[in-house]
Parts: structure tokens; sequence; C-alpha cells
């Protein structure tokens, strides 16, 4: 069975999958992961380092595969972007499973073509997240895996989720969006739609100096992100 790379996993305690965005590594997300195993277990595997054809199907079942392996039955998941539809997906499947969702700027709305429609209409707004955390994840993701790239972004643009939203919601698991006040790639009304459809809390990003906080603020902001997770109260992150 094809597994996951695992390049990040610390700390103890109720375990937290997080599901990185498209083309960033689990690296990126070091300084959030490092607050948040100071209350649970950390596990970040990579997405994009997998053997075969990137599919939709296999990267779920290789997800399963490795979270079997590091015997982790019942986990929350945490979904940035583009894992969030993976997320999804792993939640429709495995409802029992899943203790807690958060998706944080996701694309996993049900429409077809969503991201693309905003990529492509406000193509300036995208310059905003040239961040050098960023860009050189994205880089060194694109050197590394460019075929796995090109057939996951074919996904993300064209499949639609409906039906998983629903089934998540049918299975009444606790759910929550959280979006970033200023998203230059996703608008609030998907996330609005989105939780609406898995029947999810729905929380702006609110930063105390009141700036902008952009789709990257999940690593680019980690001590505001884990804020936000705390006002949740996640029972993962429960003292």
């Amino acid at each position: 069975m094809i597994e996951l790379e695992v390049p990040v996993d610390i700390g103890e305690g109720p375990p937290v999958v997080l599901l990185h965005g498209y083309a960033m590594r689990p690296a990126t997300y070091g300084p959030l992961a490092d607050l948040l195993a100071r209350r649970c277990r950390v596990v970040i595997p990579d997405l994009f380092a997998l053997r075969g054809r990137w599919s939709y199907p296999l990267v779920l079942d290789a997800f399963t595969a490795t979270l079997d392996r590091l015997r982790l039955e019942n986990v929350t998941l945490l979904g940035h972007s583009f894992g969030g539809g993976i997320e999804l997906g792993f939640a429709t499947r495995f409802p029992g499973r899943v203790v807690e969702l958060v998706f944080s700027d996701t694309l996993a709305v049900s429409r077809q073509w969503g991201l693309a429609d905003e990529a492509l209409r406000h193509p300036v707004r995208l310059l905003r997240l040239a961040t050098p955390a960023a860009a050189g994840a994205f880089a060194r993701s694109w050197f590394e895996h460019p075929r796995q790239l090109v057939r996951a972004a074919w996904w993300g643009f064209t499949s639609g989720r409906d039906s998983a939203s629903e089934a998540v919601a049918r299975a009444g698991l606790p759910a929550h969006v959280l979006w970033a006040n200023r998203d230059s790639i996703v608008s609030q009304d998907d996330g609005r739609q989105f939780a609406r459809e898995l029947n999810a809390s729905f929380t702006v990003a609110s930063a105390p100096d009141r700036r902008p906080v952009d789709h990257d603020w999940m690593f680019q902001d980690p001590e505001l992100f884990f804020d936000h997770l705390e006002e949740l109260k996640l029972s993962a992150l429960a003292p």
C-alpha cells in the first residue's frame, strides 16, 4: 500500500493532522506545529511526495494508510486551502475516525472551477502571497513534483464537492471554517457557503491591530491562527 511521507510528527497527546496547501510543504507550517505541539501531537504528511500518478482516490488511500501505520485511529483534521479537499474526502469516507474538522481558506467549496475563476479574475491579488516562505515552498515543490502538482491542480479546478459536504453534515461532525479577512484567492462568500453546507461555524480572522490577514495566515501569522483555534475550543487543545 502506498503511503505519504510524514516530515513533521511532533508533540504528544490527542492527534491533530494538518493537511497543507497547494504546492506548500509540511515544513512551511513548522511554527504553527510548534505551537500546537504544546497541547497535542501534530502530524503533517506531504500530499505531493507520492509515488505514482497523483489522483484524488490515490492520495486518499495513501493518507488513510499513513494514519493506519502511525496508529492514529481518531484524529482532528486541520486543512488549509487545497488540503481542505483531502480533509473533506477523508471525513466523507471515515466519519467515525474524525473527532473534529477545521477548514481554513479552503478550496473545498462545492462549485466547479471556483478557485480557477477567483484566481483568473484577480491575478494581481496573487502577488500579495509571494512571501519568502510561500515562494520558496512553491518553487521547491514544483521542482521536485511537477507532474503531481499539475494533476492535483486539474483535480482542484474541475471537481465538485456538493455530495461530500452534505455527507459530512449528515454525519453531524463538529466542523469549523476559518477565513482570512482579506483572502487573495477565495472569497468570503465561498467560505460562508461552505460553512452552511457543512452546518459548521464560520469565523473571519480578526487581528488585534486590525491589520489585513491574507490566505496564507496559517503559516504567515501562526500565533494569530493558534489564537483563533483556541477560541474554537477544540477538544484536542483542551488543557
